[in-house]
């Protein structure tokens, strides 16, 4: 019987210390990326590819968007630090503003291609569009 409680212990232990592992990385993750927000003002009217030449650690996984009412441009891009399967739970999100719009049916036509996914192409595309503004959060 002493055995069991002791396995049982050792076992909530260690889970308890997966957890704290975890969500010390998403911390960690989540400073490291507001970095880019605090110092937003080293990025805005630049084109995104210096933003993401500075982020050495971490690079964003799936890039999503919400085209204009008019359904013909889009204005934001949201990049997040999560698989596609992991995007609906409150990832960690970096926002971006863009100075001009971009057209919907070129975004379209790569979220179909890489299904949301951020890909060279992806990071090709918007490496030369200029920042407006930048918004982190989780």
């Amino acid at each position: 019987m002493k055995t069991l409680y002791k396995k049982t212990f050792l076992l909530i232990v260690l889970l308890m210390s997966i957890i704290s592992f975890s969500q010390q990385k998403q911390l960690d993750t989540l400073n490291y990326i507001k970095q880019f927000e605090t110092n937003k003002a080293s990025y805005i009217g630049k084109p995104f590819s210096v933003l993401l030449n500075d982020m050495k650690k971490i690079k964003p996984k799936t890039v999503w968007f919400t085209p204009l009412p008019n359904k013909n441009n889009v204005k934001n891009s949201q990049f997040k630090f999560a698989d596609k399967e992991n995007s609906f739970r409150r990832p960690i999100t970096l926002l971006i503003t863009w100075k001009d719009f971009i057209p919907y049916s070129d975004v379209k036509y790569l979220y179909l291609k890489n299904k949301f996914y951020f890909t060279e192409e992806e990071k090709e595309f918007y490496g030369d569009k200029i920042i407006q503004d930048i918004f982190v959060y989780k």
